[in-house]
């Protein structure tokens, strides 16, 4: 135990991540969260932890960057993870989960934990403590984020960031639909797809690049777009097969009503452990509510879809965190300053998590006069930790998780699948020497 001060800003997956950790190492930890005093664009629910997106949390086999992610992350004891197992939802081989449930158990959590004082209402100011997290997400209040800018600089940057329709699943037409995982890779009812013939999508796709989109918030009209979470429309425009390359791609799948594959295909994902909604995947969108309903109503399968919650387009905020930030989320020039989360330019809920996880551990170990941890490359966190803090990665932009970032097995071998297992074993066996 110690009786120096932390500070975490931010109730997100990052904030919470980051919280537990030092809690865990015995640190007393003041938790801020602005939610229910005040809410962003994007959130609504007053619950720590809420995903504002997909309710997914990508893949879950070992032998993929996702989840080689999330194994390493379990390492450390992942508040998040722990309840995403429980409020877990059918999603063929990814981790999806019931996004209410998912937060409300995290919030239990942290307001069970009597090393975490958790405050409700609005931070300003950068508190003046031993060790400070930033993790107030992409979408941290206008104060909080002048005060940021002015802390990094000309460093401070943000983009756009969007989310995907959710439609009731008794308004699915599945005489026009029908249920696969691609690749028949288990969980066959997990995902409902809506098939296109091509008529059908050349039609789809001049409505959709001629529909309206909404107006910009008029706090930031720049019109920077992150390629990972890009708006329907946008990648539409960039070519007439763009989307049967991305989320309407047909590849793994054979529509059992004609035997063929679909020549385009719109997958759609389970919001909720009850099966009653079901989310775009890939359907990120900010045309305007009206034109949402006529132009995804193309589909044969959502002629008679309701939508409970159509798509959002809202800021997001990120650092060009080369130069600016350690491998530890620390600042170079203020090392009791952490970033986590997205801001800090990782891209992804398990990501953001992971970031946390990292700059609670490592801000305990410096409130203890210990040096931080510096993971290697053959780690899926190491990896993401250095990539944001190389200072030779020019345009930066968020990086979720990638084999392509780890360090090569250095041998081949020509099957991805034993490959991407071999590199993730590497990777927990090399955890084997670390005392958590």
């Amino acid at each position: 135990m110690t009786d120096k001060k932390a500070v975490v800003i931010g109730g997100g997956l990052a904030g919470v991540e980051a919280a537990n950790q030092l809690s865990k190492r015995g640190v007393k930890v003041i938790l801020y969260e602005m939610k229910p005093c005040k809410f962003s664009p994007a959130h609504k629910n007053e619950n720590l932890g809420e995903l504002v997106c997909s309710n997914s949390l990508k893949a879950a086999r070992l032998g993929s960057a996702a989840g080689m992610l999330k194994a390493e992350m379990r390492l450390f004891g992942s508040v998040c993870l722990d309840a995403a197992d429980v409020a877990q939802v059918p999603a063929g081989g990814a981790l999806a989960v019931d996004r209410d449930v998912f937060s409300k158990l995290i919030t239990q959590t942290i307001e069970n934990d009597e090393n975490i004082t958790l405050i409700r209402e609005e931070i300003t100011e950068i508190p003046d403590a031993d060790v400070v997290i930033i993790a107030a997400g992409p979408l941290m209040s206008e104060d909080l984020a002048e005060k940021v800018a002015e802390l990094c600089g000309k460093s401070f940057l943000s983009f756009y960031d969007a989310a995907a329709p959710i439609v009731t699943a008794d308004s699915i037409d599945m005489e026009n639909a029908f249920t696969q995982s691609r690749y028949d890779r288990g969980g066959e009812d997990d995902y409902i797809n809506c098939p296109l013939n091509k008529e059908e999508y050349e039609s789809f796709y001049e409505e959709l690049i001629n529909a309206e989109s909404a107006e910009l918030h008029s706090f930031d009209k720049r019109k920077d777009v992150y390629e990972g979470c890009m708006p329907i429309e946008v990648l539409a425009s960039r070519g007439k097969d763009a989307m049967r390359y991305g989320p309407l791609k047909p590849v793994g799948l054979t529509n059992p009503k004609t035997g063929h594959r679909p020549w385009a295909n719109l997958q759609l994902r389970k919001e909720n452990k009850d099966g009653t909604m079901y989310n775009l995947v890939g359907f990120q969108t900010n045309l305007k509510f009206p034109e949402q309903k006529r132009v995804f109503s193309m589909f044969p399968a959502l002629k008679n879809a309701e939508f409970v919650r159509y798509g959002v387009m809202h800021r997001n905020t990120f650092l060009n965190s080369p130069g600016l930030l350690s491998y530890d989320f620390s600042m170079l020039k203020r090392p009791n300053i952490y970033f986590a989360g997205q801001i800090s330019g990782v891209e992804g809920y398990m990501e953001s998590a992971a970031s946390g996880i990292l700059a609670g551990y490592n801000a305990a170990r410096r409130l203890f006069g210990e040096e931080p941890i510096k993971l290697p490359k053959i780690t899926m966190l190491g990896a993401l930790s250095q990539y944001i803090s190389d200072e030779s990665v020019k345009n930066f932009q968020p990086m979720g998780a990638a084999i392509g970032l780890v360090e090569p097995l250095g041998e081949t071998i020509k099957d991805k699948k034993e490959r991407y297992e071999r590199i993730a074993q590497r990777s927990l066996d090399y955890y084997k020497s670390i005392d958590f």
